[in-house]
């Protein structure tokens, strides 16, 4: 690839510097050719923000004979320096709510759930203090970091106990009591003041960098380049920063994306003065010189959960051809939260089946309102998100992830989906042929709205994140876009690679719906023809186990084995029972409309 001017500039700087990029703009090669300009014997380290970076960094240094350049994240780098040293147990999945209630012992005031509702918000307040650049608890406000009232309310009133238990926690974990969790050996790491022995440091994905891996960072000796952009800081609600703007060294940018050609520029830039309406914006000036002609990768891009299931769901409805998708993250991971509920435990809560819950959280919930007030008193997103998809579609649930699970291919087969479908989170860092937006995202009309209405309370950031996350979904597309009308920002018209969607939202939910529940139909029509007539005797020799009663074991298999998408002839041969036996305990336990 032919470097351009800014290129150059940046492979020839001297001293510490910050490369500003846009989407597409090669970083990783400018990075590599830095990386080469420099003496064989130069020690040098390369900070990737994920394993996957990290593995496809290591490859491309490798392929260019950079033997002197090591590459890592902050996690593995700090695991190396605490864990390997202080022989610390790691445990990987950190700790779900009950189990922090357990393990300090907390009790309730009274107050419905509070023992569970202060465990949620001693989770995040370790979160937000192992992120930060503080040496102790006790300089952190983690009232900051709160904004709905109901949780303002039970956090101030709770303040001092929450902070007090926090510590403890931390403690625990200092001690080897327990296993630490992996923000704990990062932030270990960082009070530790260690002196890495390199002469370069390359930072990579600096928007999303967090405080206390930026803080080891800058207190290097090390010449420091620190690379992202700051439009694509998606990662806020982790407590992450943009370390470009921290970084007080000389500027350099990467203007031109070889991903993307003009028209698709000019869309990102129209986004992205949408910020001018909330503060002073600089405008970004995006040279798009993507030529690719290719279509043979196809993504749908969503904000939330809700909106991509929702989307994933119309999609094979409306177009009964296409046999193979792929979830982005795997399909499973948009039925689960981080801590390890279970979209089905909530159904479950929903319809009363209180017998099928595992979650012990959501087991200890009177019924979805009371859920619904636990969520607005700790701020958990995720779950508030599983509770809207619950009362949204209800018992079609089952059938819609079925419908899902049945199409989806395995990750070594990603290649042959005919659809991709991720939130944009989950496609930080790739990119697709054609992309289609959905509908999800704030939209300009939100943005003015909510100025004129809240101008002296605007939360700045989260705003400028809200905008960042389609900036993000627009700049994954090689080649074409689809996106809603709604989206479209002013100035921006149809073109050969933009195509504006005009459908209504509320004609979409109801057309998807329609063409769900007539694609059920003509499956079981299907099925219904394919069978024969059996005597009763042949039946009966046939499925032992068919007039045995149902134990509540047996219905909790049942319902993990339908939920995650396996066939009502599997299951009548996995139980021993007839298929019409099958579907009539599905229809008992309500796992099916």
């Amino acid at each position: 690839m032919e470097l351009t001017e800014e290129q150059y500039r940046i492979i020839n700087s001297t001293g510490n510097i910050k490369i500003n990029a846009v989407a597409g703009s090669g970083k990783t090669t400018t990075v590599i050719e830095y990386a080469k300009a420099r003496s064989k014997k130069s020690r040098i380290l390369y900070l990737a923000f994920n394993k996957s970076v990290k593995l496809e960094a290591i490859r491309k240094f490798a392929d260019n004979g950079l033997n002197n350049v090591k590459v890592e994240t902050a996690h593995s780098l700090a695991y190396k320096h605490i864990v390997f040293n202080k022989g610390y147990k790691v445990r990987p999945q950190g700790y779900r709510t009950h189990e922090i209630a357990e393990l300090l012992g907390l009790r309730g005031n009274g107050e419905k759930h509070a023992e569970y509702i202060v465990a949620n918000h001693i989770n995040k307040f370790i979160a937000y203090f192992c992120n930060s650049d503080k040496q102790k608890v006790q300089d952190l406000n983690y009232l900051d970091v709160i904004s709905d009232s109901k949780a303002t309310a039970f956090v101030t009133a709770y303040y001092d106990y929450i902070e007090n238990q926090t510590r403890l926690l931390l403690s625990k974990m200092d001690k080897g009591e327990i296993g630490i969790t992996h923000d704990f050996y990062l932030k270990k790491f960082q009070i530790s003041n260690p002196g890495l022995q390199y002469d370069y440091i390359l930072f990579d994905e600096g928007q999303d960098a967090s405080s206390a891996m930026l803080d080891v960072f800058f207190k290097q000796k090390a010449t420091k380049v620190i690379v992202g952009d700051t439009h694509q800081q998606i990662y806020g609600w982790r407590y992450a920063v943009n370390s470009l703007e921290k970084a007080d060294y000389q500027t350099y940018h990467l203007s031109t994306s070889f991903r993307f050609n003009q028209d698709i520029a000019n869309l990102a830039m129209g986004v992205l003065k949408w910020k001018s309406h909330i503060e002073e914006h600089k405008p970004l000036l995006i040279k798009g010189r993507g030529t690719t002609q290719d279509h043979k990768s196809r993504a749908i891009l969503a904000r939330t959960n809700l909106g991509l299931l929702l989307k994933a769901i119309e999609h094979i409805t409306e177009n009964e051809r296409v046999k193979r998708i792929y979830f982005e993250g795997n399909v499973n991971s948009y039925t689960y939260a981080d801590e390890g509920t279970s979209l089905y435990d909530v159904l479950s809560l929903y319809n009363g089946n209180r017998s099928l819950i595992k979650d012990k959280l959501i087991n200890e919930m009177k019924d979805l309102n009371e859920l619904e007030d636990y969520v607005d008193k700790t701020e958990d997103v995720q779950l508030g998100m599983m509770v809207e998809i619950v009362k949204e579609y209800g018992n079609k649930i089952p059938k819609m992830i079925k419908a899902l699970k049945e199409k989806h291919v395995a990750d070594d087969e990603r290649e042959k989906a005919e659809m991709i479908f991720s939130t944009v989170h989950r496609c930080k860092g790739m990119e697709y042929d054609t992309v289609q937006i959905v509908d999800d995202f704030i939209t300009e009309k939100k943005i003015e709205k909510l100025k004129g209405e809240h101008k002296d309370e605007l939360d700045i950031p989260k705003l400028n994140e809200e905008i960042n996350l389609l900036y993000v979904a627009v700049t994954r597309t090689r080649n074409n876009i689809l996106i809603p009308e709604a989206l479209l920002p002013r100035g921006i018209s149809h073109s050969s690679r933009i195509r504006i969607v005009k459908a209504e939202e509320a004609d979409r939910k109801e057309n998807a719906e329609r063409n769900f529940k007539s694609a059920i139909l003509r499956a079981a029509n299907k099925e219904a023809r394919k069978g024969r007539v059996y005597s009763v005797g042949e039946v009966r020799a046939k499925h032992q186990d068919a007039y045995e009663p149902w134990t509540e074991n047996l219905d909790d298999e049942l319902t993990v084995m339908y939920s995650e998408g396996v066939s009502i002839k599997v299951l009548a041969k996995h139980f021993r029972r007839t298929k019409g036996a099958i579907r009539s305990r599905i229809k008992k336990l309500k796992l099916e409309v």
